[in-house]
């Protein structure tokens, strides 16, 4: 017989792994281990602490977050120009300050508006002289004359330029920086009436000289090189005349007040207010004509006429030349006197 084979049995399953609780381990005695001793430093002393550490790199994400670092001190060592150079630097200063460079553009409106004020007539003037040439000579007003055109731009200028140029320091204490440096008070004091004069002088001497030059242009000037030179002289001397005065009264006002607007209403009231009270005491009033001595913007004016050998604004046999020389000379030396007397005796911090 043959052997049959076995048939294979259904096949079987691997048995399934049993799942193991893991036994936690037992804690471990943990030994507290010395901090590191940390590196101490003493911090520098003598010339070393005067040196300043350079900053660190801010990191990537700090960029716009505020730091501080000891910056120490360091010893100026660039030119010292001392007393001479704070001058220049105080008059330069003082200048633009009164024309309102670099400041904004409501600081120049007035310089500006009394500049343009003193030019214009003599614009118009120069070109009735190139285009009527000889035949407009009758229309054409004499160097003093002039000056009548533009006596208030003179003075206005005046009110604004010299309290700007004073009353701030004092009241904002800029005054105690100045004195920190080389200048003392009357050195202070002659630097700032420098820079006041040479701003008034744009207006006293700018617009009759350049009458001088379109007159002589046009053939209705001086006659001769001599002549012209004489007229020069004139003019310039008339200029200085009327700039020194206006700049000094302005100045005694400016010196009473640390509020430049106070100080500007008085002199803007004070100059026509003395004309005008003035002329009503010697003309209705029938009072002595030297009281128009204290004619502040007429008198120097009536004295410019008699520089150019003209007649003025009042007879000379009621009030002669010396007495408007002598007139001029109070004005302008008790005006600076009045300065010095209220700077020199003002209390400043350093």
């Amino acid at each position: 017989m043959t052997e049959q084979p076995t048939p294979p049995g259904p096949p079987t399953r691997p048995a399934a792994p049993q799942p193991t609780t893991p036994q936690p381990a037992a804690p471990q005695p943990t030994v507290p281990r010395p901090a590191a001793p940390q590196p101490t430093t003493s911090p520098p002393t003598g010339p070393a602490a005067a040196v300043a550490a350079e900053p660190p790199a801010p990191s990537p994400g700090n960029e716009g977050a505020a730091q501080i670092y000891d910056q120490g001190y360091r010893s100026y060592d660039g030119p010292r120009t001392g007393l001479a150079g704070a001058m220049k630097t105080l008059v330069w200063f003082s200048i633009k300050t009164a024309l309102g460079m670099g400041r904004s553009a409501r600081y120049k409106i007035v310089p500006v508006l009394m500049i343009v004020a003193a030019f214009v007539p003599a614009i118009v003037f120069v070109g009735i002289a190139a285009l009527l040439g000889d035949i407009g000579e009758d229309f054409l007003p004499t160097y003093p004359e002039y000056y009548g055109f533009i006596v208030a731009a003179i003075y206005l200028f005046a009110g604004f330029v010299a309290p700007e140029l004073l009353s701030p320091d004092r009241r904002t204490g800029l005054l105690g920086v100045y004195l920190a440096s080389p200048l003392n008070r009357a050195w202070y004091l002659i630097g700032k009436a420098i820079a006041v004069v040479a701003i008034i002088l744009i207006v006293t001497l700018g617009p009759t000289l350049l009458l001088l030059i379109a007159y002589s242009l046009e053939d209705v000037g001086p006659d001769g090189f001599i002549d012209w030179l004489s007229t020069f002289g004139q003019i310039i001397l008339s200029g200085v005349v009327l700039g020194l005065l206006y700049a000094a009264v302005a100045l005694a006002v400016s010196a009473s007040t640390d509020r430049s607007m106070i100080a500007t209403a008085t002199i803007l009231a004070m100059f026509p207010a003395s004309a005008i009270v003035t002329d009503i005491l010697v003309n209705e009033a029938d009072q002595t004509p030297h009281l128009r001595l204290l004619n502040i913007p007429n008198m120097p004016r009536d004295l410019v006429f008699r520089i150019h050998d003209e007649r003025g604004l009042w007879p000379p046999f009621d009030n002669p030349s010396w007495t408007l020389w002598a007139a001029w000379l109070l004005w302008v030396g008790g005006s600076l006197a009045f300065v010095w007397l209220k700077y020199r005796r003002l209390l400043v911090r350093r």
